[in-house]
């Protein structure tokens, strides 16, 4: 009964809203992902309500969030562990918050933080396992072929599928190294768990500036 009562402490309804909102973030980003897989061709891309400035883009991505790169096989096994150590870092902190009662704002933002990580360590650890590959304009990825997946388990790509080019710059030729280029903003492909480590992060900044 004493455990019991402890459990029932910790698990106080707040702290139940923050599990349903992790679950609710994971569920979407997942769901999301898996259409994208298994409808659109790898670079296909369309427009969101007719907005030329926002589209959903099937984009396949070997590296970090945002489409930043750590190149190679090598790179990719170990980005994924990097992933999954701070996916449990991430969570003891949260676990501490939540059994201490400290700040709720602080456990809002950091289950945010915890749900974008979780849901691009599955993509990264599963989905070479779960899916086909997606080849360029080639064809529309299968869900558990019977050839097997696209690569061994910890070496899945995540997919993303937002991109917001709002503005585009156009840089003269003069200009060293950036002459006769462009500039997109926003120029990554994201997805909808980075875009909740990117609040979470925010949001902490901003309460602990405040401190």
């Amino acid at each position: 009964m004493l455990e019991f009562n402890k459990t029932q402490e910790l698990f106080s309804k707040k702290q139940i809203t923050l599990l349903v909102f992790f679950l609710l973030i994971l569920i979407a980003d997942q769901s999301l992902k898996v259409w994208v897989k298994l409808n659109f061709h790898l670079g296909e891309h369309h427009s969101i309500l007719g907005l030329n400035w926002a589209y959903l883009k099937f984009v396949e991505n070997e590296g970090a969030a945002f489409g930043f790169l750590l190149g190679g096989e090598t790179g990719k096994v170990v980005l994924t562990f990097i992933r999954l150590i701070a996916t449990v870092f991430i969570a003891w902190v949260l676990y501490g918050f939540i059994k201490d009662k400290k700040d709720y704002r602080i456990q809002f933002f950091l289950t945010l933080v915890l749900a974008g990580a979780v849901g691009n360590l599955v993509d990264s650890m599963f989905y070479g396992i779960l899916f086909s590959a997606s080849p360029f304009h080639g064809g529309i990825a299968e869900w558990l072929p019977e050839d097997g997946g696209y690569a061994p388990l910890f070496m899945g790509r995540v997919v993303d599928m937002f991109y917001f080019p709002l503005i585009e710059i156009q840089f003269p030729d003069w200009i060293p190294f950036f002459g006769e280029k462009s500039l997109k903003i926003i120029q990554p492909v994201f997805n909808l768990a980075d875009m909740a480590i990117t609040l979470g992060i925010v949001g902490l900044i901003v309460l602990f500036r405040k401190w």
